[in-house]
């Protein structure tokens, strides 16, 4: 029996149960998709993950932990390494420090920066140019912001009261020093943690601003000195830090496993998106679990249709057996059906699944803005269902996997109905 000859026997057999064979195929495009979309959230969390941190310019930065300062012979030997490209030593000073602007006042975060390292970098600036003299500071974009008076404080506490009555927040972004900052003087105060009071005041020229945050819920209200700052307070309790900056994505974890291996304390945002990927896959393994679980529900029903296929055969099968068809034959015939079954499921629910994955990357950004009472998400990159390639051919494969086996029992009972039994049944 051509191959022709066995594809036509078996379309023209699914042609006389169409309604049976179209549920039946149904059940099998709503297993396969259920298992599609559901993976296709997993793959799509990890999309928007590494995207956050693939976006994140602190991705090729590796960060160096310790008390001290870093010594001149460890600098040396950090920046001779291949692919470093700048090492920037800092330090956050402990305590806020009091800034006082005309009538208004605000306190910041406050950190000393190795300027002449900071300048190799890309700069940072919306305005302005980096402090030369100990008397000159960089301040965060939001400090102006940050400078309130007495008329701002109280109108920020009645707008806070009114957000809060209708159950939302009030970001205090209407008031502040609303003037150009770039050369004003200001006065600032360190923080004594020793007699736990402000120091005396001295002057400061803002000589930069730095960019907008690339988070927009972020304040940044701080304030950068140069390192000749210490020359000035010695008397200042400062927490050291240091960041060094690679050229690429791609030799970060060489140089941080070279770093390692001198027993340098360091980290890096790559080491995360290893660890991302490793849970990311035990996870997607389970949303597979889970949606297999329901083609298995759907092959309980290629199974009934395969079995009611042999029983309303038998007569068939025996006048296939009489005139010479081979057990293997037949059982083939039946496989087919079984197959086409979860081939046309699955084509649907390839479809289907795209659809779905389309329309909640679409949608959902809008309902859930709407949920929580929040602004528009649809502005953000997210990602809530992705399909690649890869997780249609892993579906597509298992759907098709338990249609042929759910077909395998009932073809196998085919090949052991009897030839006289089977002609002697009535038509």
């Amino acid at each position: 029996m051509l191959f022709k000859d066995q594809l036509q026997f078996v379309l023209q057999h699914m042609k006389k149960n169409k309604l049976r064979v179209t549920m039946t195929v149904l059940a099998a495009m709503i297993g396969c998709a259920f298992l599609i979309v559901l993976a296709s959230i997993g793959f799509g969390i990890q999309q928007t993950m590494e995207n956050e941190i693939l976006n994140d310019e602190a991705i090729t930065q590796i960060e160096l932990w310790g008390d001290e300062i870093l010594s001149e012979k460890d600098q040396e030997y950090i920046e001779g390494i291949d692919h470093v490209n700048v090492v920037l030593n800092k330090a956050d000073i402990s305590g806020m420090v009091k800034s006082t602007l005309e009538d208004r006042e605000g306190e910041s975060n406050a950190s000393i920066v190795d300027m002449e390292a900071q300048q190799q970098l890309p700069s940072t600036l919306s305005e302005g140019r980096l402090p030369k003299e100990p008397n000159e500071i960089v301040v965060g974009y939001h400090y102006a912001q940050n400078l309130l008076n007495e008329e701002d404080i109280a109108a920020i506490e009645q707008k806070s009261q009114k957000a809060e009555q209708e159950g939302t927040y009030y970001d205090s972004s209407e008031e502040g020093y609303k003037g150009e900052l770039l050369n004003k003087e200001v006065t600032l105060q360190f923080y004594d943690e020793n007699t736990q009071e402000y120091m005396e005041p001295a002057t400061f020229t803002i000589v930069g601003v730095l960019s907008r945050p690339s988070y927009e819920w972020f304040v940044d209200s701080k304030i950068m000195f140069s390192d000749s700052l210490l020359g000035e307070f010695p008397e200042l309790i400062t927490y050291p830090a240091t960041t060094i900056y690679v050229d690429s994505i791609e030799n970060v974890m060489p140089v941080l496993e070279l770093l390692k291996e001198q027993n340098y304390q360091v980290y890096s945002q790559v080491e995360q998106l290893e660890e991302l990927d490793m849970f990311f896959l035990i996870f997607k393994i389970g949303l597979i679990f889970i949606g297999t679980i329901a083609i298995l529900i759907a092959s309980i029903g290629i199974f009934n249709t395969m079995t009611m296929a042999v029983t309303e055969r038998t007569r068939e099968i025996g006048v296939l057996k009489a005139i010479g068809a081979s057990p293997s034959l037949i059982q083939r015939l039946f496989l087919m059906e079984s197959t086409f079954i979860g081939l046309l499921g699955t084509m649907l629910a390839v479809i289907v699944s795209y659809a779905v994955s389309f329309a909640a990357n679409a949608i959902l950004p809008y309902v859930v803005s709407f949920a929580l009472s929040d602004e528009d998400l649809s502005s953000y990159e997210i990602t809530f269902s992705l399909i690649p390639w890869s997780l249609v051919v892993i579906a597509g494969g298992i759907s098709l996997a338990v249609a042929i086996l759910s077909g395998l029992r009932p073809a196998r009972n085919a090949t052991k109905i009897e030839v006289i039994q089977a002609l002697r049944q009535e038509l």
